[in-house]
């Protein structure tokens, strides 16, 4: 078993003890991803820290959307649960890029990819090698819209 997800049973377990309704919860709703995310395909197989974290970012994903979603709609008290439950995934997830961070890896991309002045045909070159830097620690849309700022104003 990978060491993140021990810890995320262990945790449980602890939230649980602690009757942490929220922490205990969210704990039992990312453990079902894991589990589902690991029967998906053809065969079973077990998952690696890497792709529990790729489970924890679509999920920490699902949370903000519908957390703005609620808010939206008016629906304060479903937006604070769905907040609360992101900020329970986030605790498992590495440390957030900057926004400063995010500038530079892409110019970094850019300049390297060559693409400066290509516009938006290079936009695949660069998130294919700004992606694996940042995965789990960056949304993938604010990459997006900076290697598009980039792209466009060069």
């Amino acid at each position: 078993m990978s060491d993140l997800k021990a810890r995320l049973r262990d945790d449980l377990t602890t939230a649980i003890k602690a009757r942490d309704e929220v922490r205990s919860s969210t704990l039992r709703m990312i453990l079902t991803a894991i589990t589902n995310a690991e029967v998906a395909g053809k065969e079973a197989r077990e998952l690696s820290d890497d792709d529990i974290i790729g489970v924890l970012t679509s999920e920490a994903k699902k949370r903000r959307e519908a957390a703005t979603a609620f808010a939206e709609g008016g629906r304060a008290a479903m937006a604070e649960k769905e907040t609360a439950e992101a900020a329970v995934i986030a605790d498992y997830l590495p440390q957030q890029l900057s926004e400063q961070e995010v500038v530079d890896l892409v110019a970094s991309a850019v300049a390297q990819v060559g693409a400066a002045g290509e516009g938006m045909k290079a936009m695949g070159k660069v998130m294919g090698l700004v992606q694996p830097q940042v995965r789990g620690r960056a949304d993938g849309a604010q990459v997006a819209a900076e290697v598009r700022r980039q792209l466009g104003a060069s």
